[in-house]
């Protein structure tokens, strides 16, 4: 296991919110699941600059992959994880099928989105790379990460744009509002 695999899980574990999330997860059974995003990536750039773990985390992005790409089925998978919740974590759950994102990304981004195959493959078209970083609480405990372009522009605070990302317009917003919270960011055009 890398020095960098082994830092991310050990932050992860110092976080009881994230801890959280992720037993709950794992106990209700939600399919082909992974934290993702902000709340990963966050909570190491808190790390690395000494805040506390919770600073400027605004949600918890939960994706996950069931085949049944009914609305129906996406809004159960939602509710379990929100009862399965404690209080002052349910509103800042984001939980999304990621089969079903190409049913509605064109209409909301203006690009088509080509329909994935499970979640991690969600992760090639993240917005820039340090975001691609995703983790999930296994039956024996361990974390596993997926992390398909590496942990380096995470652990470096680069923000860098991912060149497979549907919605490129949309990096330096994003990039410039996740600055704000963390002035250490760099951006790399």
């Amino acid at each position: 296991m890398s020095d960098l695999n082994s830092r991310l899980k050990n932050i992860i574990r110092q976080s009881p919110k994230i801890m959280e999330v992720l037993h709950v997860c794992r106990e209700i059974a939600l399919p082909d699941w992974r934290l993702v995003s902000g709340a990963v990536y966050g909570t190491i750039f808190n790390s690395l600059t000494n805040r506390p773990l919770e600073y400027g985390i605004k949600d918890y992005d939960i994706c996950y992959f069931d085949e049944d790409l009914s609305w129906d089925a996406e809004d159960i998978w939602i509710k379990r994880i929100d009862a399965a919740l404690p209080e002052d974590l349910r509103s800042a759950a984001e939980v999304r099928n990621q089969a079903r994102v190409h049913l509605w990304f064109e209409a909301k981004f203006g690009r088509p989105y080509a329909q994935l195959n499970s979640t991690d493959e969600s992760l090639d078209s993240y917005l820039c790379f340090a975001h691609a970083v995703a983790i999930r609480l296994e039956m024996n405990n361990n974390i596993s990460i997926c992390a398909p372009f590496g942990l380096e522009d995470v652990f470096e605070m680069k923000l860098r744009p991912n060149p497979n990302n549907k919605a490129p317009d949309r990096f330096m917003e994003k990039s410039l509002s996740i600055q704000s919270r963390w002035p250490e960011v760099k951006i790399i055009v």
